[in-house]
């Protein structure tokens, strides 16, 4: 085989090997849930997110890195290993609150990447920048409250307290990433007996409020008693003084009436006011008309004469 032979069959196969490299680095493929970015010669090019089949130069002229679009989970304070079990960072989570007691504060970060270029060029490690921001901002904010607010009814505020100040703690990083969330998953204190004391207290506290509630309750359910018996009361008062204006002003009309009467003619008038008083005065008595010689007159009876008791006849039986 002569020299020009075998420099031609080297360059063939050296040309093979190009074309092979240039097929199968020139073609790539992102899924839906990816995104990339194509750099050319070192620098960030063109961002893709659309899925599918792309066309790159070849390397070394270009190359392509792949990100995922899905949302990732940053654990602070322990981390589960490869059996599935947690593994506790006690001097992570140890901070002091703002009365100056000590906790152990462990959540998750539900993070993105929203700007792949400023992600791969801006910052060296993003994740890294990440867990120390969250660092900053859970620490700030719990020593900024109190034990009973982090321990008991407070975690919602300080979730959200952590959150907005990582948020704008990542902005101005600028590192092509972005928070959706902050979960606080345990907020304990240190040891035991310290753990005891603090429930001691919290359930004395919570039977203290469901006392203080029942007695505001029944001291409500009394006073709407007590509202209902008045409005009850000023009603039938209300009712009986009506009642008796009324009685007072038909008697006044009576008596209006019967002194219409008396001045036309008082003598009949006078007469027969004495008979109705005499008749309400003695309702049982038998009335009589004395003229003034004494004697008795007739008279028309303005009482029912009274039913005389029956009278039963005693046979006499005979002796023999």
């Amino acid at each position: 085989m002569s020299v020009k032979r075998t420099l031609m069959m080297v360059g063939l196969g050296i040309f093979g090997v190009i074309a092979l490299i240039t097929v199968f680095t020139s073609w790539y493929t992102v899924d839906e849930s990816e995104q990339a970015v194509v750099i050319t010669f070192g620098r960030a090019d063109e961002m893709v997110t659309n899925p599918g089949l792309h066309f790159k130069l070849p390397w070394p002229v270009q190359s392509v890195e792949i990100l995922s679009k899905e949302t990732f989970s940053l654990q602070f304070g322990y981390k589960q290993n490869k059996a599935g079990e947690l593994e506790a960072y006690d001097a992570e989570t140890k901070m002091i609150t703002g009365d100056e007691y000590i906790v152990l504060t462990d959540l998750v970060v539900q993070w993105k990447i929203t700007d792949p270029r400023k992600f791969l060029f801006n910052a060296q490690s993003p994740e890294e920048i990440l867990h120390s921001a969250t660092s900053s901002a859970i620490r700030s904010i719990i020593g900024s409250s109190t034990i009973d607010a982090a321990l008991t009814d407070g975690k919602a505020e300080i979730e959200a307290k952590t959150r907005d100040l990582l948020v704008s703690l990542i902005e101005k990083y600028d590192i092509g990433i972005g928070v959706l969330g902050v979960k606080l998953q345990d907020v304990e204190l240190p040891n035991k007996e310290v753990r005891a004391a603090f429930t001691a207290v919290t359930d004395a506290r919570e039977t203290k409020n469901t006392k203080t509630n029942e007695a505001q309750k029944y001291m409500n359910q009394r006073k709407s008693e007590a509202e209902g018996e008045k409005d009850a009361i000023i009603s039938k008062a209300q009712g009986a003084k009506t009642a008796r204006i009324e009685q007072a002003q038909g008697d006044v009309a009576v008596f209006n009436k019967m002194y219409e009467q008396y001045k036309g003619n008082q003598q009949i008038t006078r007469e027969r006011l004495i008979l109705e008083t005499l008749e309400n005065v003695l309702p049982k008595a038998q009335i009589y008309i004395m003229n003034d010689d004494g004697s008795t007159m007739k008279y028309l009876p303005l009482q029912p004469l009274q039913p005389q008791q029956p009278q039963t006849d005693k046979k006499e039986g005979s002796g023999n």
